[in-house]
Protein backbone atom coordinates (compact mmCIF):
# COMPACT_ATOMS: atom_id res chain seq x y z
CA UNK A 1 0.00 0.00 0.00
CA UNK A 2 0.98 3.60 -0.72
CA UNK A 3 1.09 5.57 2.61
CA UNK A 4 1.18 8.65 0.89
CA UNK A 5 -1.82 7.90 -0.99
CA UNK A 6 -3.45 6.66 2.18
CA UNK A 7 -2.50 10.01 3.69
CA UNK A 8 -3.73 11.77 1.23
CA UNK A 9 -6.98 10.20 1.01
CA UNK A 10 -7.44 11.15 4.66
CA UNK A 11 -6.67 14.89 4.28
CA UNK A 12 -9.68 14.74 1.78
CA UNK A 13 -12.05 13.49 3.74
CA UNK A 14 -14.13 16.11 5.68
CA UNK A 15 -15.09 13.07 8.20
CA UNK A 16 -11.92 13.21 10.31
CA UNK A 17 -9.48 10.30 11.68
CA UNK A 18 -10.35 8.90 15.01
CA UNK A 19 -9.16 5.68 17.23
CA UNK A 20 -11.22 3.46 19.24
CA UNK A 21 -10.23 1.16 21.90
CA UNK A 22 -12.88 -1.41 23.30
CA UNK A 23 -12.33 -2.73 26.81
CA UNK A 24 -14.36 -6.11 26.83
CA UNK A 25 -15.08 -6.60 30.75
CA UNK A 26 -17.83 -5.51 32.37
CA UNK A 27 -18.35 -6.11 36.47
CA UNK A 28 -21.85 -7.54 35.39
CA UNK A 29 -24.14 -7.59 31.94
CA UNK A 30 -26.96 -5.26 31.97
CA UNK A 31 -30.07 -6.63 30.98
CA UNK A 32 -30.57 -3.93 28.39
CA UNK A 33 -27.22 -4.15 26.82
CA UNK A 34 -26.50 -5.41 23.72
CA UNK A 35 -22.90 -4.30 23.24
CA UNK A 36 -19.84 -6.68 23.01
CA UNK A 37 -19.50 -7.23 27.15
CA UNK A 38 -18.00 -9.70 29.19
CA UNK A 39 -17.60 -10.83 32.94
CA UNK A 40 -14.40 -12.31 33.68
CA UNK A 41 -13.14 -13.32 37.00
CA UNK A 42 -9.73 -12.82 36.47
CA UNK A 43 -7.86 -10.75 33.82
CA UNK A 44 -3.86 -10.53 32.61
CA UNK A 45 -4.11 -6.47 32.33
CA UNK A 46 -0.39 -6.82 31.41
CA UNK A 47 -1.09 -9.34 28.68
CA UNK A 48 -4.09 -7.40 27.34
CA UNK A 49 -1.97 -4.05 27.00
CA UNK A 50 0.89 -5.94 24.87
CA UNK A 51 -1.93 -7.07 22.47
CA UNK A 52 -3.78 -3.17 22.25
CA UNK A 53 0.29 -2.46 21.92
CA UNK A 54 0.40 -4.88 19.10
CA UNK A 55 -2.88 -4.02 16.95
CA UNK A 56 -1.99 0.24 17.60
CA UNK A 57 1.71 -0.74 15.70
CA UNK A 58 0.06 -2.55 12.98
CA UNK A 59 -2.96 -0.70 12.35
CA UNK A 60 -0.26 2.82 12.16
CA UNK A 61 1.43 0.98 9.79
CA UNK A 62 -1.84 0.84 7.82
CA UNK A 63 -2.91 4.20 7.74
CA UNK A 64 1.04 6.14 8.02
CA UNK A 65 1.20 10.05 8.24
CA UNK A 66 -2.51 10.38 9.02
CA UNK A 67 -3.37 12.63 11.81
CA UNK A 68 -5.23 11.61 14.62
CA UNK A 69 -7.67 13.86 15.77
CA UNK A 70 -9.28 11.55 18.56
CA UNK A 71 -9.13 9.05 20.82
CA UNK A 72 -12.22 6.85 22.71
CA UNK A 73 -11.77 4.20 25.05
CA UNK A 74 -15.29 2.20 24.96
CA UNK A 75 -16.67 -1.08 26.62
CA UNK A 76 -17.91 -3.08 28.47
CA UNK A 77 -16.09 -0.65 31.67
CA UNK A 78 -13.04 1.06 30.66
CA UNK A 79 -12.76 2.33 34.29
CA UNK A 80 -11.79 -0.98 35.13
CA UNK A 81 -8.48 -0.80 32.86
CA UNK A 82 -5.26 -0.30 35.27
CA UNK A 83 -4.49 3.57 35.14
CA UNK A 84 -0.95 2.41 33.70
CA UNK A 85 -2.75 -0.12 31.28
CA UNK A 86 -4.72 3.32 29.73
CA UNK A 87 -1.55 5.23 30.01
CA UNK A 88 0.76 2.78 27.76
CA UNK A 89 -1.96 2.64 25.39
CA UNK A 90 -1.83 6.34 24.81
CA UNK A 91 1.91 6.84 24.57
CA UNK A 92 2.16 4.07 21.78
CA UNK A 93 -0.61 5.97 20.24
CA UNK A 94 0.89 9.04 20.00
CA UNK A 95 4.40 7.61 19.10
CA UNK A 96 2.22 5.88 16.12
CA UNK A 97 0.08 8.63 14.58
CA UNK A 98 0.79 12.64 14.08
CA UNK A 99 -1.96 14.20 16.68
CA UNK A 100 -3.85 17.70 16.38
CA UNK A 101 -2.50 19.96 19.08
CA UNK A 102 -6.04 19.11 21.52
CA UNK A 103 -6.20 15.63 21.17
CA UNK A 104 -9.73 14.55 22.19
CA UNK A 105 -9.18 11.25 24.77
CA UNK A 106 -12.43 10.18 26.14
CA UNK A 107 -12.82 7.27 29.04
CA UNK A 108 -15.84 5.82 29.55
CA UNK A 109 -16.69 4.61 33.29
CA UNK A 110 -19.31 3.53 35.48
CA UNK A 111 -20.38 5.58 38.63
CA UNK A 112 -19.24 2.15 40.84
CA UNK A 113 -15.79 1.69 39.69
CA UNK A 114 -14.95 5.27 39.89
CA UNK A 115 -12.17 6.24 42.74
CA UNK A 116 -10.64 10.06 42.68
CA UNK A 117 -7.07 8.26 42.68
CA UNK A 118 -8.02 6.06 39.62
CA UNK A 119 -9.49 9.00 38.18
CA UNK A 120 -6.50 10.99 38.91
CA UNK A 121 -4.41 8.63 37.09
CA UNK A 122 -6.14 8.55 33.79
CA UNK A 123 -5.98 12.60 33.78
CA UNK A 124 -2.16 12.53 34.07
CA UNK A 125 -1.82 9.33 31.76
CA UNK A 126 -4.16 12.13 29.25
CA UNK A 127 -7.54 11.23 29.25
CA UNK A 128 -9.31 14.99 28.63
CA UNK A 129 -12.98 13.83 29.06
CA UNK A 130 -14.88 11.44 30.70
CA UNK A 131 -18.75 9.86 30.14
CA UNK A 132 -20.52 8.38 33.11
CA UNK A 133 -23.12 5.56 32.86
CA UNK A 134 -25.17 7.23 35.40
CA UNK A 135 -28.56 5.72 33.51
CA UNK A 136 -30.77 6.44 36.14
CA UNK A 137 -31.37 9.05 39.37
CA UNK A 138 -33.63 7.34 41.64
CA UNK A 139 -32.27 3.47 43.18
CA UNK A 140 -35.34 1.92 41.93
CA UNK A 141 -34.76 2.50 38.62
CA UNK A 142 -31.07 1.75 38.62
CA UNK A 143 -32.38 -1.88 39.71
CA UNK A 144 -34.04 -2.65 37.60
CA UNK A 145 -32.26 -1.63 34.78
CA UNK A 146 -29.73 -4.03 36.28
CA UNK A 147 -26.67 -1.09 37.31
CA UNK A 148 -24.90 -2.49 40.66
CA UNK A 149 -24.36 1.51 41.61
CA UNK A 150 -26.75 3.83 43.45
CA UNK A 151 -27.55 7.12 42.78
CA UNK A 152 -25.40 8.76 46.03
CA UNK A 153 -22.45 7.13 44.32
CA UNK A 154 -23.61 8.53 40.46
CA UNK A 155 -23.43 11.53 42.57
CA UNK A 156 -19.86 11.45 44.41
CA UNK A 157 -18.58 9.99 40.87
CA UNK A 158 -19.65 13.24 39.21
CA UNK A 159 -18.67 15.48 41.31
CA UNK A 160 -15.09 13.35 41.31
CA UNK A 161 -15.58 13.85 37.58
CA UNK A 162 -15.84 17.67 37.44
CA UNK A 163 -12.80 18.20 39.49
CA UNK A 164 -10.59 16.12 37.74
CA UNK A 165 -11.59 16.91 33.57
CA UNK A 166 -12.21 19.78 31.89
CA UNK A 167 -14.95 18.02 29.80
CA UNK A 168 -17.64 15.86 31.90
CA UNK A 169 -20.63 14.08 30.06
CA UNK A 170 -23.25 11.60 31.65
CA UNK A 171 -25.88 9.00 29.86
CA UNK A 172 -29.92 8.51 31.40
CA UNK A 173 -31.88 6.21 29.86
CA UNK A 174 -35.64 7.55 29.58
CA UNK A 175 -38.77 5.91 28.66
CA UNK A 176 -38.51 3.41 31.01
CA UNK A 177 -40.81 1.17 33.02
CA UNK A 178 -43.39 2.49 34.82
CA UNK A 179 -42.23 5.81 34.33
CA UNK A 180 -44.21 9.05 33.51
CA UNK A 181 -43.93 12.63 31.35
CA UNK A 182 -43.62 14.19 34.89
CA UNK A 183 -40.79 11.58 36.56
CA UNK A 184 -39.02 12.34 33.57
CA UNK A 185 -39.21 15.85 33.81
CA UNK A 186 -37.88 16.12 36.98
CA UNK A 187 -35.55 13.55 36.68
CA UNK A 188 -34.22 15.75 33.33
CA UNK A 189 -34.32 18.79 35.07
CA UNK A 190 -32.32 17.76 38.49
CA UNK A 191 -29.86 16.01 35.72
CA UNK A 192 -29.23 19.53 33.79
CA UNK A 193 -28.24 21.03 37.24
CA UNK A 194 -25.79 18.42 37.61
CA UNK A 195 -24.38 18.62 33.84
CA UNK A 196 -21.40 19.85 32.86
CA UNK A 197 -21.31 20.37 29.19
CA UNK A 198 -22.59 17.36 27.63
CA UNK A 199 -25.77 15.11 28.16
CA UNK A 200 -26.47 11.62 26.01
CA UNK A 201 -30.41 10.51 26.62
CA UNK A 202 -31.17 7.67 25.41
CA UNK A 203 -34.90 6.44 24.94
CA UNK A 204 -35.00 2.55 25.81
CA UNK A 205 -34.81 0.64 23.15
CA UNK A 206 -35.64 -3.45 23.43
CA UNK A 207 -32.85 -4.58 21.54
CA UNK A 208 -32.45 -8.57 20.40
CA UNK A 209 -30.17 -10.83 22.33
CA UNK A 210 -30.63 -8.93 25.56
CA UNK A 211 -32.13 -10.40 28.92
CA UNK A 212 -35.37 -7.42 28.17
CA UNK A 213 -36.09 -8.99 24.99
CA UNK A 214 -36.25 -12.53 26.84
CA UNK A 215 -38.45 -11.07 29.06
CA UNK A 216 -40.34 -9.06 26.67
CA UNK A 217 -40.99 -12.41 24.88
CA UNK A 218 -42.29 -13.92 27.84
CA UNK A 219 -44.46 -11.24 28.41
CA UNK A 220 -42.56 -9.89 31.70
CA UNK A 221 -41.52 -6.34 30.64
CA UNK A 222 -44.57 -4.72 32.05
CA UNK A 223 -44.78 -0.48 32.22
CA UNK A 224 -43.16 -0.09 28.99
CA UNK A 225 -44.39 3.46 27.58
CA UNK A 226 -46.77 3.92 24.73
CA UNK A 227 -44.97 5.35 21.68
CA UNK A 228 -47.08 8.57 21.99
CA UNK A 229 -45.74 8.56 25.69
CA UNK A 230 -42.18 8.05 24.06
CA UNK A 231 -42.71 10.75 21.78
CA UNK A 232 -43.93 12.98 24.30
CA UNK A 233 -40.85 12.62 26.38
CA UNK A 234 -38.56 12.87 23.24
CA UNK A 235 -40.18 16.46 22.74
CA UNK A 236 -40.07 17.77 26.09
CA UNK A 237 -36.38 16.57 26.26
CA UNK A 238 -35.62 18.68 23.41
CA UNK A 239 -37.70 21.59 24.69
CA UNK A 240 -36.18 21.33 28.55
CA UNK A 241 -32.45 20.69 27.18
CA UNK A 242 -32.82 23.73 24.65
CA UNK A 243 -34.11 26.09 27.29
CA UNK A 244 -31.14 25.23 29.68
CA UNK A 245 -28.82 25.92 26.70
CA UNK A 246 -27.36 22.45 25.72
CA UNK A 247 -29.34 22.30 22.82
CA UNK A 248 -29.14 18.41 20.97
CA UNK A 249 -26.36 18.47 18.51
CA UNK A 250 -28.01 14.72 17.41
CA UNK A 251 -31.27 12.75 18.11
CA UNK A 252 -30.04 11.55 21.41
CA UNK A 253 -27.08 14.02 22.28
CA UNK A 254 -26.90 17.47 24.05
CA UNK A 255 -24.02 19.85 24.61
CA UNK A 256 -23.01 23.56 25.04
CA UNK A 257 -21.90 25.27 21.94
CA UNK A 258 -18.92 23.51 21.45
CA UNK A 259 -18.57 21.24 23.51
CA UNK A 260 -20.14 18.22 20.99
CA UNK A 261 -18.02 14.59 21.43
CA UNK A 262 -15.42 15.22 18.53
CA UNK A 263 -14.94 11.18 18.19
CA UNK A 264 -18.70 10.65 17.83
CA UNK A 265 -19.02 13.51 15.06
CA UNK A 266 -16.11 11.57 13.11
CA UNK A 267 -19.02 8.47 12.98
CA UNK A 268 -21.80 10.86 12.38
CA UNK A 269 -19.60 12.79 9.26
CA UNK A 270 -18.63 9.44 7.50
CA UNK A 271 -15.27 9.62 8.35
CA UNK A 272 -12.51 7.17 9.29
CA UNK A 273 -11.92 5.71 12.59
CA UNK A 274 -10.21 2.72 13.57
CA UNK A 275 -11.05 0.28 15.24
CA UNK A 276 -9.11 -2.14 18.10
CA UNK A 277 -10.31 -4.55 20.69
CA UNK A 278 -12.73 -7.68 20.63
CA UNK A 279 -15.63 -6.30 18.28
CA UNK A 280 -14.46 -3.62 17.68
CA UNK A 281 -15.42 -2.19 14.16
CA UNK A 282 -13.53 0.66 11.98
CA UNK A 283 -14.07 2.51 8.66
CA UNK A 284 -10.71 3.24 6.28
CA UNK A 285 -10.53 4.89 3.31
CA UNK A 286 -6.86 3.03 1.84
CA UNK A 287 -6.06 2.37 -1.49
CA UNK A 288 -8.65 -0.02 -2.50
CA UNK A 289 -10.99 1.98 -1.46
CA UNK A 290 -13.55 2.47 1.93
CA UNK A 291 -12.72 -0.75 4.04
CA UNK A 292 -15.50 -1.70 7.04
CA UNK A 293 -13.43 -3.59 9.74
CA UNK A 294 -15.20 -5.74 12.25
CA UNK A 295 -12.78 -7.55 15.27
CA UNK A 296 -13.58 -11.05 16.64
CA UNK A 297 -15.99 -10.65 19.50
CA UNK A 298 -14.65 -12.92 21.92
CA UNK A 299 -11.97 -11.36 24.43
CA UNK A 300 -10.06 -14.47 24.14
CA UNK A 301 -9.96 -15.35 20.94
CA UNK A 302 -9.13 -11.96 19.86
CA UNK A 303 -6.14 -11.75 22.46
CA UNK A 304 -5.18 -15.14 21.15
CA UNK A 305 -5.49 -14.00 17.53
CA UNK A 306 -2.89 -10.76 18.37
CA UNK A 307 -0.33 -13.02 19.84
CA UNK A 308 -0.43 -15.26 17.28
CA UNK A 309 0.59 -12.09 14.75
CA UNK A 310 -2.49 -12.23 12.99
CA UNK A 311 -3.88 -8.97 13.49
CA UNK A 312 -7.03 -8.54 15.62
CA UNK A 313 -9.42 -7.96 12.33
CA UNK A 314 -11.55 -11.21 11.96
CA UNK A 315 -13.56 -9.44 8.89
CA UNK A 316 -13.18 -6.82 6.04
CA UNK A 317 -15.40 -5.52 3.45
CA UNK A 318 -14.56 -3.44 0.50
CA UNK A 319 -18.02 -1.11 0.57
CA UNK A 320 -19.20 -0.03 -2.58
CA UNK A 321 -20.17 3.50 -3.36
CA UNK A 322 -23.97 2.53 -2.66
CA UNK A 323 -23.22 1.66 0.79
CA UNK A 324 -20.43 4.39 1.33
CA UNK A 325 -23.36 7.04 0.46
CA UNK A 326 -25.84 4.92 2.31
CA UNK A 327 -24.18 5.02 5.13
CA UNK A 328 -23.23 8.73 5.17
CA UNK A 329 -27.05 9.43 4.41
CA UNK A 330 -27.93 7.03 7.91
CA UNK A 331 -25.11 8.89 10.26
CA UNK A 332 -25.34 12.32 9.03
CA UNK A 333 -29.48 13.25 8.90
CA UNK A 334 -29.06 11.92 12.85
CA UNK A 335 -27.35 15.51 13.59
CA UNK A 336 -28.39 19.24 13.16
CA UNK A 337 -24.80 19.69 10.87
CA UNK A 338 -27.27 17.01 7.97
CA UNK A 339 -26.17 16.01 5.38
CA UNK A 340 -23.76 17.97 2.29
CA UNK A 341 -25.36 16.88 -0.47
CA UNK A 342 -22.77 17.27 -3.28
CA UNK A 343 -20.56 14.91 -1.01
CA UNK A 344 -23.53 12.40 -1.06
CA UNK A 345 -23.61 13.28 -4.82
CA UNK A 346 -19.78 12.70 -5.57
CA UNK A 347 -20.07 9.44 -2.89
CA UNK A 348 -22.84 7.68 -4.57
CA UNK A 349 -22.49 9.12 -8.11
CA UNK A 350 -25.87 10.62 -7.96
CA UNK A 351 -27.87 13.03 -6.39
CA UNK A 352 -30.56 11.98 -3.79
CA UNK A 353 -34.17 12.38 -5.55
CA UNK A 354 -34.90 15.53 -6.04
CA UNK A 355 -38.74 14.89 -5.77
CA UNK A 356 -38.33 13.08 -2.23
CA UNK A 357 -36.63 15.66 -0.93
CA UNK A 358 -39.57 18.15 -1.87
CA UNK A 359 -41.93 15.72 -0.60
CA UNK A 360 -40.78 15.32 2.83
CA UNK A 361 -39.62 19.00 3.01
CA UNK A 362 -43.44 20.09 1.97
CA UNK A 363 -44.72 17.59 5.16
CA UNK A 364 -42.35 19.60 7.38
CA UNK A 365 -40.02 16.75 7.99
CA UNK A 366 -36.75 18.20 5.99
CA UNK A 367 -34.87 21.53 5.49
CA UNK A 368 -32.61 22.03 2.08
CA UNK A 369 -30.66 25.38 2.34
CA UNK A 370 -27.20 26.31 1.56
CA UNK A 371 -26.43 22.72 0.22
CA UNK A 372 -27.21 20.58 3.23
CA UNK A 373 -30.35 18.81 3.74
CA UNK A 374 -31.08 18.50 7.20
CA UNK A 375 -34.22 16.83 9.29
CA UNK A 376 -36.36 18.96 11.47
CA UNK A 377 -37.36 18.28 15.32
CA UNK A 378 -40.56 16.90 13.37
CA UNK A 379 -38.40 14.64 10.84
CA UNK A 380 -36.58 13.25 13.80
CA UNK A 381 -39.43 12.06 16.10
CA UNK A 382 -40.11 9.76 12.20
CA UNK A 383 -36.62 9.63 11.50
CA UNK A 384 -36.51 6.12 10.65
CA UNK A 385 -39.56 6.51 8.31
CA UNK A 386 -37.75 9.65 6.58
CA UNK A 387 -34.43 7.94 6.41
CA UNK A 388 -35.94 4.47 4.69
CA UNK A 389 -38.21 7.42 2.33
CA UNK A 390 -34.96 8.74 1.14
CA UNK A 391 -32.47 5.34 0.70
CA UNK A 392 -35.31 3.31 -0.88
CA UNK A 393 -34.49 1.92 -4.73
Amino acid sequence: MDPKSSAQDHLNSPGGFGLYIHWPYCESKCPYCDFNSHVATKIDQDEWLAAYQQEIKRAAEETCGRILQTIYFGGGTPSLMHQDVVAGIIEAIRSHWPTVNDLEITLEANPGSVEAARFAGYRRAGVNRVSLGVQALDDASLKSLGRLHSKAQAMAALNIAHQTFDRVSFDLIYARQFQSLQDWQAELTEALSLAGDHLSLYQLTIEDGTAFADRAARGRLAGLPTENLSADMYEMTQDICGQAGLPAYEVSNHARPGAESRHNMIYWRGGDYVGIGPGAHGRLTLKGGRTATEAQRNPTAWLRQVQKGMGGDALRTTLDRDEVALEYLLMSLRTNEGLDLARYEQMAGRPLPANRISSLAELGLLRATDGQLRTTPAGRLVLNGVLKELAAD
